[in-house]
């Protein structure tokens, strides 16, 4: 495909997905031209075969650096340039928002299923990229849990981060959250967001606002933000809103990071949640215990059977879930339990906290309280109730909202080297000897007598099995009671005294 059949496809594309209309074709030619820095162009005179956006795009931008206008042929400077180009065929926010609201009178899926499917015509959410994504699951004895080893975020390249050092300060945007990156021409060092469009909702009298993830880890994850940059905080009003979001779109989930350092986000500055239209394992796992709080005789509770603390909780009345909520969450906040380990605080630092998940089923509220600590120790500095480091090897980062709820979210390191351990077993080589696996060589050979035999055809398969399975021993170092008699009894404890 050469140039004009690329321009000539890119309209094309515009056209057959809504993000333009048919009247708009000279136009956008005209737009993209702009943006091409070309002064002139041939309509090809035979149609042109439909082409993935991807590869339409891939034309544009190694003509454009070929002539210089695309200054560095990197990802990141690849990135700025073709989402510019995008850009200039999305549609203002105003249009975005009337369609959504339009739809959203009609009913909220049919407004968020044209919204997905818009963010990802504009090329925001790159289907190429996630694709790329390795996804599985895993049976354990909490169930099916979801692994993904995410291949969809690009990786900084030298050239960018060097000129990103020679930039002034900047904090515009202020994060990645903020309302003012919508239409925003990005730089090396903060993503390009012209094709970037948001739609704003009213949470608990207050504006926020709707967007997807551009990485989208699971189906329609979407974040809600707040349209103040404030920052995170469990509360009671937290509480009220993840229920009123769910009140509003019944057919989303919806819930918080905590808001403290190694239990919460990576975005603590601003205020948001994350939601979307999956059920994760954690939602599918049963209550093995049911409990009573004296004074909510119409709120159903019961701890489930989950390696980490939840405590769930359900109502046809979302106004007595945030009354429990909040007095579970202040009881925690103030907590301490020697013999469990459980501190409160120390020296003057707090420790307890709560990873909240909004839901419904049916007409009736649930909220899924999930019971954090982030104390460290000599012998865990990164955390007592965090992945030890016997596991760092597969999951060292923090246990956010999404791997509470049961999805692995991995390195992407780990598509290369699962696949150098498969190969060592198969071929019965020496994993402490290849810089790829030396860090999984303890684990591997732990599990390489378990199985008859590895083969090219089962070998890569049983990695991501036992991989999952430490997956469930991460989140079993993240609970702060653990499911032996003494670790229930001291969650039982807690829930006696609130």
């Amino acid at each position: 495909m050469e140039v004009n059949e690329a321009i000539q496809a890119l309209v094309d594309y515009a056209v057959r997905t809504g993000l333009i209309g048919e009247e708009e074709r000279v136009w956008a030619v005209n737009s993209l031209l702009e943006g091409l820095k070309l002064d002139s162009w041939t309509a090809p005179q035979a149609p042109v075969p439909e082409r993935p956006l991807a590869e339409i795009l891939e034309v544009l931008l190694d003509d454009a650096h070929a002539r210089g206008v695309l200054e560095e042929n990197s990802v990141v400077y690849r990135d700025l340039f073709d989402t510019m180009l995008m850009g200039r065929l999305t549609p203002r926010p105003g249009q975005v928002v009337e369609r959504f609201r339009a739809l959203r009178a009609e009913s909220p899926q049919a407004a968020t299923d044209w919204y997905y499917t818009f963010s990802q015509d504009t090329n925001y959410i790159r289907r190429d990229r996630i694709a790329r994504d390795m996804q599985w699951k895993v049976q354990t004895e909490y169930g099916a849990l979801d692994i993904t080893i995410n291949l969809s975020k690009p990786e900084k390249d030298p050239r960018a981060i060097a000129a990103a050092r020679e930039l002034p300060a900047s904090d515009y945007p202020r994060c990645l959250l903020c309302r003012e990156n919508e239409g925003y021409a990005g730089r090396v060092n903060h993503p390009a967001r012209q094709n970037h469009r948001v739609v704003p909702v009213t949470i608990n009298d207050s504006p926020w606002y709707l967007q997807y993830s551009p990485y989208v880890y699971y189906p329609e994850h979407c974040i809600v933000f707040n349209g103040a940059h404030v920052p995170m905080k469990i509360d009671r009003a937290c509480f009220a809103k993840l229920l009123d979001f769910v009140g509003q779109f019944p057919h989303y989930f919806v819930g918080s990071n905590a808001d403290l350092p190694i239990v919460g986000g990576s975005i603590l500055a601003h205020d948001h949640f994350q939601g979307g239209h999956y059920a994760f394992p954690m939602e599918k796992a049963p209550v093995d215990r049911e409990v009573e709080f004296p004074g909510f005789p119409d709120v159903k509770a019961g701890i489930v059977r989950w390696p980490m603390s939840v405590l769930r909780i359900t109502s046809a009345r979302p106004e007595r879930l945030v009354e429990l909520a909040d007095r579970i969450l202040t009881s925690w906040r103030g907590y301490t339990d020697e013999a469990a380990f459980v501190f409160a605080e120390t020296e003057g630092e707090p420790h307890n906290t709560i990873t909240p998940i909004a839901r419904r089923r049916g007409q009736a509220y649930e909220l899924d309280l999930v019971l954090r600590n982030n104390i460290t120790t000599p012998e865990h500095p990164l955390g007592v109730y965090h992945p030890h480091a016997e596991l760092h090897h597969i999951k060292k980062e923090n246990i956010g909202l999404i791997e509470v709820m049961g999805l692995a979210v991995l390195p992407a390191r780990l598509k290369a080297e699962l696949a150098a351990v498969a190969d060592h077993l198969v071929q019965g080589t020496s994993l402490r000897e290849d810089s790829l696996t030396a860090s999984h060589a303890e684990w591997a050979e732990g599990f390489r007598h378990k199985y008859a035999s590895f083969t090219a055809e089962n070998a890569l398969g049983l990695v991501e099995q036992e991989t999952g399975l430490v997956f469930a021993r991460v989140l079993e170092h993240a609970g702060v009671y653990k499911r032996s008699p003494e670790g229930q009894e001291a969650f039982l404890r807690f829930i006696r005294q609130v």
